[in-house]
């Protein structure tokens, strides 16, 4: 086995040391890390920046210190903290994990990739990240950041999203004799604070004298990417449903797909098209008089844009519409997603 002073990893990670995030989920300066806050971490990394993650890592530690204590929550308490995370199967998926964790493994978190794999929630990459940093296994995780470092290393000419598989396994090949968990997150700041999306600082770089897109001086030209296609445009309509006491009515969407297990004012189908007066019958909770507010609720998933009508009615004492009937002051109770706290905006303005 090669001899770390040897390894190209070797200079990466003496930069590291000096140069490492001090974030509060990362054990530094010969600290043990804990399961718990690696594996919190991961999950709430995936597909949000480390810069909106902080506030609620330490906000999850704060109400639920350990696995067992998160495992003992209820889903809507979890749900609630995560409101602004988005992405709410993560969130479904950190629970049931934690529960799983409490209930079948005795509170102990798995120490390989394929025990995690086995979990709630967790793929090849969050199963290889916490493996490498919570236990130092020899495991390498991809993420944007580390396909970026090492398209450029290697100038990569295989478009996005077609390189993943090529770039994982160059990543793999430079996995270190040892300091597996600290080479992952060395590339993972490497990418975060020098090999940057755009303007790379090539000169502080402490691969670039074996870096091929710095020495091209084209680094910035990878990874190459395909033309995205335009996000499509979906309409709906909603509805402000308020009782006789003034309190507005919610429901929950169904678990399985988006903004699944949240709550909502209730809505008809999403779609491509302009809705019409069948879907308006069709989708409202009741019958009543309905006013129709001025203006429209946007909101931008990943995949597409949303543009939602609302529509405002009081129920009769004899309505019963399935939901529940929440005080219009006690809403930040609820775990509503940013486009249904966007709709009760909307309505508040224009009643």
């Amino acid at each position: 086995m090669a001899k770390m002073s040897d390894h190209p990893a070797a200079r990466l990670l003496d930069w590291y040391d000096r140069h490492a995030r001090n974030l509060p989920w990362r054990a530094r300066d010969g600290v043990v890390p804990d399961p718990y806050h690696v594996w919190l971490s991961e999950i709430m990394l995936q597909q949000t920046t480390v810069a909106s993650v902080k506030g609620y890592f330490e906000d999850f530690l704060a109400r639920w210190p350990t696995v067992l204590d998160l495992a003992r929550a209820e889903l809507d308490e979890v749900l609630h903290a995560w409101q602004g995370l988005g992405y709410y199967a993560r969130a479904r998926n950190l629970h049931k994990c934690a529960r799983m964790v409490a209930d079948e493994l005795g509170g102990v978190f798995p120490d390989t990739e394929e025990g995690f794999l086995a979990l709630p929630g967790i793929g090849p990459y969050t199963a290889a990240a916490i493996a490498a940093i919570a236990f130092d296994r020899a495991a390498m995780p991809v993420d944007g950041n580390i396909e970026r470092v090492m398209a450029r290393l290697h100038r990569v000419k295989t478009p996005m999203p077609k390189a993943k598989p090529e770039l994982i396994e160059l990543a793999k090949g430079m996995l270190p004799p040892a300091r597996y968990g600290d080479f992952a997150q060395a590339v993972m700041d490497l990418g975060a604070t020098i090999c940057t999306p755009r303007n790379p600082m090539c000169a502080l770089c402490p691969w670039r004298e074996i870096c091929k897109g710095a020495a091209r001086g084209d680094a910035a030209d990878y990874p190459v990417r395909e033309k995205k296609a335009e996000r499509p445009t979906r309409s709906g309509i909603i509805f402000w449903l308020v009782d006789r006491q003034g309190r507005v009515l919610l429901r929950r969407r169904p678990e399985q797909g988006l903004l699944g297990g949240m709550m909502e004012f209730p809505t008809g189908d999403w779609r491509e098209g302009a809705w019409n007066s069948d879907d308006l019958e069709a989708a409202a909770p009741v019958r009543a008089d309905w006013k129709l507010l001025e203006g429209r609720v946007r909101h931008t998933f990943t995949h597409f844009h949303l543009e939602l009508t609302v529509f405002a009615g009081e129920a009769g004492d004899d309505m019963a519409p399935e939901g529940v009937w929440a005080p219009i002051d006690q809403l930040g109770d609820h775990a509503l997603p940013t486009v249904m706290k966007k709709v009760a905006k909307h309505a508040l303005a224009h009643l």
